[in-house]
């Protein structure tokens, strides 16, 4: 169904949408920036790669098999998920700011990153639907095609939050909040064209 770079950059776009989505560890990331340097986001992602790698080696340890025998469902599952988290990506997406929060979050940023991720339930919620049907889609081309989606994946979280730092560290924002309003709607409208090609490939393939 995929090939290497097509999962590839399938798990970096989605999983750009997901680390551009709002959240504890977005506002982690610029909290913790204030005070630190441009590694502060690589840092936070690392924490979150932590998290994200445990259930990766999960699927890698049977929960996939567990699972085999409801593959549709789960690809079902993931494709109608694709499509409401961009539904609800576009509608957040005309509020979303990027600037810094007064929430409390943990000083160490890797501890952030772990702690951040582990307590959202939008983490949760999208690992236990895009997240897992995309990851046993690659198993099912085997191990390679899996690791190509995580790679991507986890380059999207690094890169994006690294960018965070870099500019916050620095007494700046990299995007006004329009610019980053645009992006994230674009990033919803791309989830919902991916999620229908992902439903009509899986309903009408033959």
């Amino acid at each position: 169904m995929y090939d290497i770079f097509q999962m590839m950059f399938l798990g970096f776009v989605i999983g750009l949408t997901g680390a551009l989505a709002p959240g504890p560890t977005l506002v982690a990331t610029i909290n913790a920036s204030i005070a630190g340097d441009w590694t502060t986001g690589l840092k936070v992602s690392l924490g979150h790669v932590i998290v994200e790698l445990f259930l990766v080696i999960l699927i890698l340890l049977g929960l996939a098999t567990v699972a085999l025998p409801y593959t549709s469902a789960i690809a079902g599952i993931g494709g109608i998920a694709l499509v409401a988290f961009g539904v609800l990506m576009i509608a957040g997406s005309r509020k979303a700011t990027m600037s810094s929060s007064p929430v409390q979050t943990v000083a160490n940023p890797y501890m952030a990153g772990l702690v951040t991720s582990a307590a959202n339930p939008y983490f949760w919620i999208w690992w236990l639907s895009i997240g897992g049907a995309m990851v046993i889609a690659g198993l099912e081309g085997g191990l390679v095609l899996a690791g190509a989606f995580m790679l991507g994946h986890w380059t999207a979280d690094t890169a994006w939050l690294t960018l965070v730092s870099t500019g916050v560290s620095k007494g700046r924002t990299i995007f006004s909040d329009t610019a980053y309003q645009k992006i994230m709607l674009l990033c919803g409208i791309f989830l919902i064209l991916f999620g229908v090609y992902y439903l009509s490939h899986l309903f009408l393939s033959p």
